[in-house]
C-alpha cells in the first residue's frame, strides 16, 4: 500500500487545488433508489437483466438498493454534514417517462424536485446525469441503443427533466460513460442489456453520442443560459507493455476504442479513420448519416473524467486465453476486432475489484484531455475504490485503503493542476455501497457504508478525512462561489 505523505495530508492536498474547487460525490439513480415501482415507474433495462437468472452475482438487484428514494433527507443530511459542496445524482428515465409517447409522470419528476430542494437546503448544489445506463425497457423493446430512434426520444426526455428542475439545478450531463453502454451492454454483455453482437455495440455507441448531440440542443433550448453542460466520458490511460510494434499496435487499437472514438466526434466532429479501418471486418458504418457529427460536436462547458485504473495491453492473445481488462468475465469482448489483444496488469496494490491503483493514469488523461480540448474545463467525475470494509465492534469502519487511494489520485489532480489543466471539481464514487452493477451488493466502493438488511447508514473512517480535507481547502482559500454552480 502507498505510503502516505505530508502532501497527502488534508492540508497538504488543500493546498494544490485551486480556490472554488468543487467537493464532490456521486452515485447513479439504479443503483441507490430502490423503490422500482413506487409512483409509476416502469422497468428499466437493469430490472430486466438484474432478474434474469446467471446475470448479477448471487441472484442479487436493485429492487431496494439503498432505499434512497424513502431515505433521501437522511443521504442529504449526511452530505452536508460532510460538507459536500456538490451531489451528483442521475435521473431514472423510466420514472420520468414510464411508458411509449413522451407524457411526463408527475409523481416521478416530484421526487427529484424534492431531492433538489432538499440539496440546495443543505448548501450542496445539485449537478444532475440524464442518463446513467438504465433505459426504460419499452425502449430496449424497440432496439435499444441500436434504433436511431432512441436519440431522438432522449432529446424528449432531455426537455422534460430540463423544463422540470432548470431553474434549480445548475449543472447538467447528458450521458455517463457511454462506453459502457455500448461495448459492455451489446458487446460483451456483462452490462445490461446483454446482448453480445459486436456490430450492434458500433451501432449502439454512435446513438449514445448522436442522443448526447441532441441532448445539448435540448437542454440550451429549455435551460438558462448560465446552466453548465457536459458530457461524462471514462477515458483509458491505454499503455504498451514493449515497445515491440505489436504491443504498440495493440495499445493504439485500444486506445481507439476507449478514446478516440469519443474523443474525436465529440470535440472535432469527425470519427478516426484508423478506428474506421480496424472494425471494418465489423460494421461498414452505415448508420452514420449526414449531419449526425456535426450534432454530435455541439459545444458543451465542461468535461466529466472518470478514472478508476490503468490498461495495459499487449499483442499475441489466442483464441481462449483469458481476458483481465476489469470489465467483468465474458466469452465475448467489449473490445470488437481487438480478440488478439492481451490485458495485463500493472504491479503494485490492487482494489477488491482487482483493480490495480495507479494515481499516474488520472494525471495522464487530464492531460490528454486537456491537450486534445484546450481551454475545455474539466470536472473529475468519478473516482474511488471497492474494498472489504469490516464494522468493529465498536461500530468504527476503518478503511485505510479507500483513503489512501482518494488521496493519491487527488494528489494527481493537484499534480495536474499545477502544470496547466483546470479541474474544478472532484466527485468521489461513491458517496454510499449500492448496487454495483453485475456484481451485486459484492462490492462496496462507499465512503458511507449501507447495512442492506436494515438501511442503516454509517460514514466510513474515509468519510471522515474527506470531510477534513473538504474544510481545510475551505480554511485555506475562503467560502467563495464554487466554480461549478
Amino acid at each position: 500500500m502507498r505510503t502516505t505523505t505530508e502532501e497527502d495530508s488534508p492540508a497538504g492536498l488543500a493546498d494544490a487545488l485551486p480556490a472554488g474547487f468543487l467537493w464532490g460525490a456521486a452515485t447513479a439513480s439504479y443503483q441507490i433508489e430502490g423503490a422500482v415501482d413506487a409512483d409509476g415507474r416502469s422497468p428499466s433495462i437493469w430490472d430486466t437483466f438484474s432478474h434474469t437468472p446467471g446475470r448479477v452475482r448471487d441472484g442479487d438487484t436493485g429492487d431496494v438498493a439503498a432505499d434512497h428514494y424513502h431515505r433521501y433527507r437522511t443521504d442529504v443530511a449526511l452530505m452536508g454534514g460532510l460538507g459536500l459542496g456538490a451531489y451528483r445524482f442521475s435521473v431514472s428515465w423510466s420514472r420520468v417517462l414510464p411508458e411509449p409517447g413522451g407524457r411526463a409522470n408527475a409523481r416521478g419528476l416530484a421526487f427529484y424536485e424534492r431531492l433538489v430542494d432538499a440539496l440546495l437546503e443543505a448548501g450542496v448544489v445539485p449537478a444532475l446525469t440524464l442518463y446513467h445506463w438504465d433505459l426504460p425497457q419499452y425502449l430496449q423493446d424497440t432496439g435499444g441503443w441500436t434504433n436511431r430512434d432512441t436519440a431522438a426520444r432522449f432529446a424528449e426526455y432531455a426537455d422534460t427533466v430540463a423544463r422540470t428542475l432548470g431553474d434549480r439545478v445548475p449543472m447538467w450531463t447528458t450521458l455517463n460513460e457511454p462506453w459502457c453502454s455500448a461495448f459492455l451492454g451489446y458487446a460483451s454483455g456483462v452490462h445490461a442489456p446483454g446482448i453480445t453482437d459486436p456490430a450492434a455495440a458500433l451501432t449502439a455507441h454512435h446513438h449514445l453520442l448522436l442522443a448526447h448531440g441532441e441532448g445539448v440542443a435540448a437542454l440550451r433550448a429549455a435551460l438558462p443560459s448560465d446552466r453548465r453542460i457536459s458530457l461524462v466520458l471514462n477515458p483509458a490511460a491505454v499503455r504498451a507493455a514493449s515497445d515491440d510494434p505489436v504491443d504498440v499496435d495493440a495499445a493504439r487499437r485500444i486506445d481507439g476504442l476507449a478514446n478516440r472514438i469519443f474523443l474525436d466526434p465529440v470535440l472535432r466532429g469527425s470519427y478516426p479513420a484508423d478506428v474506421l479501418a480496424d472494425t471494418a471486418s465489423v460494421t461498414d458504418w452505415s448508420h452514420i448519416r449526414d449531419g449526425d457529427l456535426a450534432a454530435i460536436s455541439r459545444p458543451i462547458d465542461e468535461m466529466g473524467v472518470n478514472y478508476y485504473t490503468p490498461s495495459l495491453v499487449s499483442g499475441g492473445a489466442k483464441p481462449g486465453d483469458p481476458r483481465n481488462d476489469g470489465h467483468g468475465v465474458s466469452a465475448y469482448s467489449p473490445w470488437p476486432a481487438c480478440d488478439d489483444v492481451r490485458f495485463r496488469h500493472t504491479p503494485g496494490p490492487r482494489t477488491a475489484m482487482d483493480w490495480p491503483v495507479d494515481p499516474s493514469g488520472l494525471y495522464d488523461v487530464i492531460m490528454r484531455v486537456r491537450s486534445e480540448a484546450p481551454g475545455l474545463p474539466l470536472l473529475v467525475t468519478e473516482n474511488g475504490a471497492a474494498y472489504d470494509d469490516t464494522i468493529a465492534p465498536d461500530g468504527v469502519i476503518a478503511d485505510p485503503g479507500r483513503q489512501a487511494y482518494i488521496a493519491s489520485h487527488l494528489a494527481a489532480i493537484g499534480r495536474a493542476v499545477a502544470d496547466g489543466a483546470d479541474v474544478r471539481g472532484y466527485f468521489v464514487w461513491s458517496l454510499m455501497d449500492n448496487f454495483e452493477w453485475a456484481y451485486g451488493y459484492a462490492k462496496r466502493f462507499g465512503i458511507i457504508h449501507v447495512d442492506f438488511a436494515t438501511g442503516r447508514r454509517t460514514l466510513k473512517d474515509s468519510a471522515h478525512w474527506y470531510a477534513s480535507v473538504i474544510a481545510a481547502h475551505r480554511g485555506r482559500n475562503g467560502d467563495g462561489e464554487p466554480q461549478g454552480a
